[in-house]
């Protein structure tokens, strides 16, 4: 299942390499696309939406609308 984040706070592509890998340290299947320009973080990935989305904001970053 693909997820589609928007992640307004990821300034560059520091923020993207730390985002990816708290990701694939919980899920180490899934695949990651982090967009700087866009801001956006797109995830392939057994894992539910929930704990993606808890992952990115567990490394300090927000998601808009949650």
């Amino acid at each position: 299942m693909a997820i589609k984040l928007k992640v307004t706070n990821i300034k560059g592509d520091e923020c993207a390499n730390k985002i990816t890998k708290s990701i694939l340290t919980m899920e180490s299947d899934a695949k990651v696309d982090v967009n700087v320009n866009a801001k956006t973080v797109t995830v392939e990935s057994a894992a539910s939406e929930e704990t993606i989305k808890q992952i990115v904001q567990s490394a300090g970053y927000t998601i808009e609308g949650y």
